[in-house]
Parts: C-alpha cells; structure tokens; sequence
C-alpha cells in the first residue's frame, strides 16, 4: 500500500514539474524576442503617459513613450528600443 502511494506521488510529481518547465518554455518574452521587436509596429492599447501598454505582433506589452510625452489609445507607433521591461515607442506621423 505505501509502495504505491509512493510511486502515485512520485508520478504525480514528475507530471507537475513536466508541465512547468513547457509552460516556461512556451511563455518567455526572452531578450532575443526583443531584438526581433525593434522597428515594428504597434498600437497602443491604454494611453502611454509616459507608460502603458501596446499591442505589437499580437502580443501586449508594457510600453513607455520615448519622448516622455502622452500618446493616445488606438495611435500608430514604432518600438525603438527597450529599457528594462518596457517596450520604448515613438508616434508614427
């Protein structure tokens, strides 16, 4: 009886930890994403003022205007740069 809790834990276990490392896998916005970001397009989804956020190649991210100054939600911008988790943008004229 012991024997097969045992096995039953160690199973579940080694299913939890499987699924975990996938999930980290599939998810990362790794730096090597970001390189790949820089001169995309984007449309702000909340108001940079100076930060908010953006959608760019479907994905949402954190964004900060560039310049510091407000751009308003549904505005064109580019991504320019990064600066921590922030996706620096600049309006598109």
């Amino acid at each position: 009886m012991k024997l097969v809790l045992l096995i039953t834990i160690l199973a579940v276990a080694t299913a939890l930890a499987t699924l975990v490392v996938v999930a980290l896998y599939l998810h990362k916005k790794g730096s090597a994403g970001e390189i790949n970001l820089i001169g995309e397009l984007a449309e702000v989804q909340k108001e940079l003022d100076p930060e908010g956020t953006v959608i760019v190649c479907g994905e949402l991210w954190r964004a900060k205007s560039k310049s510091g100054k407000l751009i308003s939600m549904s505005a064109q911008v580019r991504v320019v740069g990064f600066e921590g988790h922030f996706a620096l943008v600049e309006l598109c004229e």
